[in-house]
């Protein structure tokens, strides 16, 4: 009787515990492995209608993504970005949990338009760093870039998909 409500109680726990998991299944990255870049298309910064700054971008889109961005990586190249695209405009608040690379971080309101940049974010540093302004998209680039290149708030950002 005793094994039976074992059995009954116990293994249905165990299982349950087992089959919890924080991503989503086949995407799941080891913190050990090298993630390498995915080009997903190109990004372009226009300021008056020239373009003053071009990357290829990855894009994260889904749940996953967007919470892992770009962690766990050991470095990227000046011309690559990170584009997050969001559902919905509203505040977003970014931080630098797990992320190895200096970045600057671009909020974008949802007429493609800079509203504010998180210049410089610290990498590993935990401390939130806010939109000030609704955001739809996210573009992080390679920390100092912004201040190189001369992307202000008020630039209109545009990109292609491959």
């Amino acid at each position: 009787m005793k094994n039976l409500l074992t059995k009954i109680f116990i293994l249905p726990l165990i299982l349950a515990l087992f089959s919890c998991s924080s991503t989503t299944p086949g995407k799941e990255k080891n913190i050990n492995q090298v993630i390498t870049f995915r080009k997903d298309g190109v990004v372009n910064i226009i300021d008056n209608g020239k373009i003053i700054a071009k990357f290829d971008m990855e894009i994260a889109d889904d749940e996953y993504e967007r919470e892992t961005g770009l962690m766990y990586r050991k470095s990227m190249k000046n011309n690559q970005a990170m584009l997050f695209v969001f559902e919905d405009s509203q505040p977003r608040y970014f931080y630098m949990k797990n992320t190895y690379i200096p970045l600057d971080i671009i909020f974008i309101d949802a007429n493609k338009k800079i509203v504010h940049i998180a210049k410089d974010a610290k990498p590993l540093d935990e401390t939130t760093l806010p939109s000030k302004f609704p955001s739809k998209y996210v573009l992080e680039i390679k920390g100092g870039l912004s201040n190189s290149l001369g992307i202000k708030p008020g630039m209109i950002v545009n990109w292609t998909t491959n």
